[in-house]
């Protein structure tokens, strides 16, 4: 799938641009909205993806996410439960597959020369 504001490539199955930020209009027939799962994302990701996953299960930003999750961990109360919570996700939440460009493969010249 092409972004709509920066033209750059992006998984078919993505809310929002992985280089601009930008909303994606219109979800492609092909992805249910029943069988969505929460996986780590392999495209967004800063450290493990656990953001970017829950950001696009979610269908929010996946700075916002990163943010609250910061605020989270800078609380004096929840530092080492926030912290806990981001390793077991990194360990529990399955990692989402590398999405599959859609361009076709590239062709080759042939190396057969007439002399």
């Amino acid at each position: 799938m092409i972004c709509g504001h920066c033209r750059r490539e992006i998984a078919d199955y993505s809310n929002f641009c992985y280089f601009c930020g930008a909303r994606q209009h219109g979800t492609p027939a092909a992805t249910p909205r029943a069988s969505r799962r929460l996986m780590r994302s392999s495209v967004d990701s800063k450290i493990a993806g656990v953001c970017g996953g829950i950001a696009e299960y979610l269908e929010v930003d996946s700075t916002l996410v990163r943010l609250i999750w910061i605020l989270l961990v800078l609380m004096p109360v929840p530092l080492v439960p926030a912290i806990l919570g981001y390793v077991v996700a990194w360990i529990v939440v399955p990692q989402a597959p590398l999405p599959v460009s859609s361009a076709p493969p590239a062709h080759e010249p042939n190396s057969h020369s007439a002399a």
